[in-house]
């Protein structure tokens, strides 16, 4: 049976999160770890104003969940390592009769990296497919779901450092995980990019995941990533952007880069096109920056039935993901 996954702007019985738990920021001083509280449910609070939102507690985190959640965010229990759920979820699907199903990827912490444990959140997929109430697929393939992006019409956009990373899927060639992503999300065509943004490759990212470098906004239109300063890595990066988007029929849309190209620990890849979107709205990452208004009016403009939401999201970058990251869209069934 073949799948298909449908597009992030369909319309969502829900948003599933996971909260940043105790043991991910066991490094962190507590002004540090308040300031992830804050960021994630910033995030959630936002989004429940336009949907529904589970947020994956683990048991010891609930009574501070709880604190900083709006009330009308429901709380499910299970362990978990870390708190990037778009990454550890479940990708929802449908079947050829239009059945909302699940797939579940095999998670080994982006590549086996030596800071990542996943032995709780390789089991968090399984867990909100059994809460969705809806069919498992299960995938024999290394995937996250910040490494993939869909038009629902059959165009799927990946990088080729996390999708041929040696750590992930050792053994794969291109044809077989076009073949197996036909499978699972109904991929006709797949545009493969080079690489990822340059921060991504360094300690506490994925190897290059496509949802900070481009997306679709519509099936017939890509928003990407333009980094406009020369003195930034990925500047570079953008062009190669460019050049493969160029070549597609699609309508692309360069989204200026912040303005912002370092912190303390060097370049940023501080990123617009890692937003979210749910019914009625999209959830924009905001860095304190004089790009975040004309971010938002681009999005605006391209996402013209929606309001568009800006969310601080540097606390969330800082520790390697944005607010696409944190978040995964269950359809309506």
């Amino acid at each position: 049976m073949t799948y298909t996954m449908p597009a992030e702007w369909e319309r969502h019985e829900r948003t599933w999160m996971a909260w940043p738990t105790a043991g991910y920021m066991s490094m962190e001083a507590d002004d540090e770890i308040e300031q992830a509280y804050a960021a994630w449910s910033n995030v959630a609070n936002a989004i429940v104003r336009f949907e529904p939102v589970s947020m994956v507690v683990s048991p010891r985190d609930i009574d501070i969940a709880q604190e900083w959640l709006d009330p009308r965010v429901d709380i499910a229990i299970a362990e978990l390592d870390d708190a990037w759920m778009r990454d550890m979820g479940p990708t929802f699907v449908r079947d050829g009769e239009g059945n909302l199903c699940a797939v579940d990827w095999v998670f080994n912490g982006w590549g086996a990296q030596h800071w990542a444990k996943w032995d709780h959140d390789a089991q968090i997929a399984p867990f909100i497919i059994d809460k969705a109430g809806v069919p498992l697929v299960e995938s024999p393939i290394v995937n996250e779901g910040g490494g993939i992006h869909v038009n629902g019409t059959g165009t799927l956009l990946l990088t080729e450092t996390v999708q041929l990373d040696p750590y992930r899927n050792p053994e794969a060639t291109k044809e077989d995980l076009e073949e197996e992503f036909a499978r699972t999300l109904g991929a006709k065509r797949v545009i493969w990019f080079k690489r990822g943004l340059t921060r991504d490759y360094q300690d506490f990212g994925t190897r290059g995941h496509v949802d900070i470098l481009a997306c679709f906004a519509n099936e017939n239109t890509v928003l990407f990533h333009d980094q406009q300063n020369p003195e930034h890595p990925d500047f570079a990066v953008s062009q190669e952007l460019r050049e493969v988007l160029e070549a597609t029929e699609f309508t692309i849309v360069p989204v200026p880069a912040p303005q912002t190209i370092r912190d303390e620990e060097g370049f940023v890849d501080y990123s617009y096109i890692n937003h979210y979107i749910c019914n009625d709205a999209v959830i924009l990452c905001a860095f304190d920056d004089a790009g975040d208004e004309r971010a938002k009016a681009i999005l605006e403009s391209v996402y013209v039935d929606r309001e568009v939401v800006l969310v601080d999201a540097r606390e969330i970058f800082a520790r390697g993901g944005g607010i696409h990251c944190i978040t995964q869209q269950q359809p309506v069934a």
